[in-house]
This record gives structure tokens, sequence and C-alpha cells, in this order.
């Protein structure tokens, strides 16, 4: 297949390294120069009148933003906070329900392996047991749909699941698995989607998907500074969170009570709304099928070069080569390999272990190019043979 055409301008917005193929944009985003610069306006905002800036219409200027940013992703602004990102989010979940001994926390193993850590700390805190659904790494939608309902039992009472898987870059059918947990068990178990990665690439509204509880981040397909994300939460739930920090917006309740937490640094929220800007005003449609069809090629490039297997298309920014079985997995090992890339090949990319098994998920974004994948493609077969 052909590579897309670049975006006109659309690498200038951004003050990326051009002597790096930056190709892990899912795991920490890049921000854009604009926003950068509103970042920096509201900083020396807060160093000229620190007491003025955290004592003078902060909570507006807060609700303000959250609304902005609620409507973008299609849930209640009324039931969205917003947080530092998905992990903490999902912390706050797990902080707020109500576990007894023996009680089950039920994901699949296409989770994120921070959630996981929380989950265990759990665990051990309350008693309640972690179930890991087994799902293939390219199932279809019934596949998926069926583990999860077949695993639920009369003592499931939490639900986890990705809306984008972050290991295996897959999206979930998050709607109709929240549908089939209803059927079986009606409120019993609570619901809680971890969409990390859907606000900016998937058109799905929060407030249409049913579940307990959502998070997403906005720093990563929506050009929002880094710590910044939302956690949207059902009316039933909203008077039971609780916030990780008590501070003195306890009594204001949610979602106050999540977001006024001092002397936190509010500027990457309240520069967020530029990032909306800039990606509206690149298209977000435009944007999705031109990352889409940049992270497939790039894809079938570096798999080409290696030999490996291809997994089908999901239309995500994000797509992943399987490497060989002779590539460890190993946390240690992948890490060490990330590394090498980066120093040798100067490529950053995505590598995880998934059953043991290395992947490398490639990103794509506005500011890259079919070279920067064709780089990989060149070095990496040898580099893996070293």
């Amino acid at each position: 297949m052909s590579a897309p055409e670049p975006l006109p301008g659309a690498r200038l917005l951004f003050s990326a390294d051009a002597a790096v193929a930056h190709l892990n944009h899912g795991a920490f985003g890049m921000v854009p120069i604009a926003v950068q610069r509103a970042q920096q306006r509201l900083r020396e905002e807060m160093e000229g009148n620190p007491h003025r800036f955290f004592s003078v219409g902060i909570e507006e200027r807060i609700a303000h933003v959250r609304r902005h940013l609620a409507a973008f992703v299609g849930a209640d602004p009324d039931g969205t906070a917003l947080v530092e990102n998905a992990s903490t989010g999902t912390s706050i979940v797990l902080g707020s329900v109500p576990f007894e001994a023996e009680d089950e926390i039920l994901t699949t193993d296409h989770g994120y392996g921070a959630v996981d850590l929380a989950v265990a700390a759990t665990c051990r805190r309350t008693g309640a047991v972690h179930r890991v659904v087994r799902v293939p790494m390219a199932p279809d939608d019934a596949e998926v749909i069926a583990a999860v309902r077949e695993a639920i039992t009369p003592r499931t009472r939490l639900v986890i699941v990705d809306h984008v898987t972050a290991a295996t870059a897959r999206v979930l059918p998050v709607r109709r698995i929240v549908q089939a947990v209803r059927e079986k068990c009606g409120d019993r178990a609570a619901i809680h989607l971890d969409a990390a990665h859907a606000p900016g690439i998937l058109d799905e509204p929060v407030a249409q998907l049913g579940a307990d509880f959502w998070v997403g981040n906005l720093h990563k397909w929506a050009f929002a500074p880094r710590g910044t994300a939302l956690l949207s939460v059902a009316p039933a739930w909203r008077e039971r969170i609780r916030p990780l920090v008590l501070s003195w917006s306890e009594g204001a309740g949610f979602p106050g009570n999540l977001e006024w937490v001092g002397a936190h640094d509010y500027t990457p929220w309240l520069a967020a709304p530029t990032g909306l800007f800039v990606l509206r005003s690149l298209g977000v449609e435009t944007v999705r099928r031109h990352n889409a069809a940049l992270a497939e090629y790039g894809q079938r490039v570096v798999a080409g070069a290696l030999g490996a297997e291809v997994p089908a298309t999901t239309g995500l920014p994000m797509a992943v080569v399987p490497l060989a079985p002779a590539v460890s997995g190993e946390p240690r090992a992948v890490a060490a390999l990330r590394r090498r890339i980066a120093d040798e090949l100067g490529a950053e990319v995505g590598l995880t272990g998934w059953r043991g098994r290395a992947l490398l998920r490639l990103s794509a974004q506005v500011y890259n190019r079919p070279e920067d994948y064709q780089r990989l493609a060149e070095g990496l077969p040898k580099l893996l043979t070293r």
C-alpha cells in the first residue's frame, strides 16, 4: 500500500526533534507549539501573582474548561471531573467501590499494566479477588462479549474493560459489553471503561456507552498538555466518589472535590482547549483518516522487513507488529530493547510484552512521515539478530 500524503504544514505545528523518528505518540503524546505557548502564558500568570491565581475564580475557570472538554467526548459535564490521567481516574474508581472479601474485580488480559497494579493493591487492601479474562489478540466482537459475560459470577463487583487496548491496539465493543454485563447481573456489578486512548480518535459519546465510570486522556490524541484527563461518573455513583487526596473542596461534592486540591498545577487543564482548537483546525476526521492510514502503512513496511505476521487493521492511529518468538517479552528485556532501538536507530517506539511475546506498537501522528517507518524497517532486522 502507498503512504498517505502529509497534511500541509502539520509538522511545523510541533517542536519535535527532527533527528528522531517519533513513533510512540500513544505513550506521552506531543504538545503542539500553540498549546505550549498557551500553557506558558498561564504559568506566567500564575507566577506573576500566585495568591490571586489560586484564590480568585480558579474553580470557575476549571469548570468552564471541564464543560468544554466534556462536550468534546460527549459526556455529562456535571458528572465529569478533570483528573491527572487515566491511571488516576481508575485509582479513584477502585477506591470508591466498596469491596468486601472475596468480591471479584474482572479485567481482560488486554488491560493496561498500571491498572493491574492498582487492582492488585486494592485486592490486598480489601480482600477482593482479581480475575483476568483471556481474549485473543485479534478477537471479533462476539468473542470478547462472550468471554466477559461467561466470566461474571455472583461475586463480581467491578468489570474493567479497555475501549482501546494499549499493548495490542484493538478497539473493544464496550457498549455491547456493558449491555451484556447488565443483562447478566443488573446493577450488582459496576462497569469501568478505561478509555485512555479514546478521546480524539473515537467518536462514541461517553453518555451513550452506559457505563458507571469512564476515564480518558486528552494528552494522547487531543493535543492537550500532559496531565489532562476526564473521569465521567454515572449519577448513582457521584455521591460515593472518594478523592485520593482530601482538600478544602471536600464539601463541594463531585466533581469539585476531585478538581480542587490546593497548589496543584492547573495550567495543563486550562490550556487543554487550545489543543482541541489545533485539532479542529486541522480537521478531526482528516487527522483520524491520515493517522490510521499512516499507521497501517508503517505496520506493513516494518512487518514486511521482519517477515512478521500482520494483524488485521483496526482503523486506529496505532498498529502492532508481533516480533519473533525468540525476542523476549520479559519486562526488563523489552525495556532494554526499546532503549537500543532509540539509541541505535534513532526511533522511539512502543514495545511491550503480552503473553510472553514482544509486541512492537507503532503510532502515527500528523508530524510523522513515511520515512520514519522506513528508517525503522531498514535497521530493525539487523538489530534484532545481534
